[in-house]
């Protein structure tokens, strides 16, 4: 886990990407209770004029958020969270799936030992979430 004195304003977190099955979309349905058939019936989802079945944002929001937990150390650390979803991520039906990919910057170093973090989330190269940002406090050394 970095301390607040070893990071910077700049500095990238590592990057990480996110593979979404069909399968995943089942399990988040049972973990979280949303049942939506949107996220797994893929008539349903066309006949309401989705491209396919789609990942919950939720979901999509918890994997972005994993390259925040995972920099921190202790998820403990993640003092504020909060994106806006702009796209949904389609999940086809196949061994692929799909994948998001998530990169991170430090935007800045707050005096309170925080640092705020920038997060940008796309899938096929589109963006899927927007204004995505974590507050993270470091400890001091």
């Amino acid at each position: 886990m970095p301390t607040l004195a070893e990071v910077n304003v700049g500095d990238e977190l590592p990057a990480q990407s996110f593979p979404l099955q069909r399968l995943n979309l089942i399990q988040y349905c049972g973990a979280s209770g949303d049942f939506n058939v949107i996220h797994w019936n893929e008539r349903i989802a066309t006949m309401v004029g989705l491209p396919n079945v789609i990942a919950h944002g939720m979901l999509t929001m918890a994997e972005a958020g994993r390259v925040l937990t995972d920099w921190a150390g202790d998820p403990g650390r993640v003092v504020k969270y909060g994106t806006r979803f702009t796209k949904p991520v389609v999940v086809p039906d196949d061994d692929k799936g799909a994948t998001v990919d998530v990169s991170a910057v430090v935007t800045e170093k707050g005096e309170d030992g925080t640092v705020t973090v920038e997060l940008t989330a796309t899938c096929d190269g589109s963006k899927v979430l927007g204004k995505a940002f974590g507050v993270i406090k470091l400890p001091a050394s």
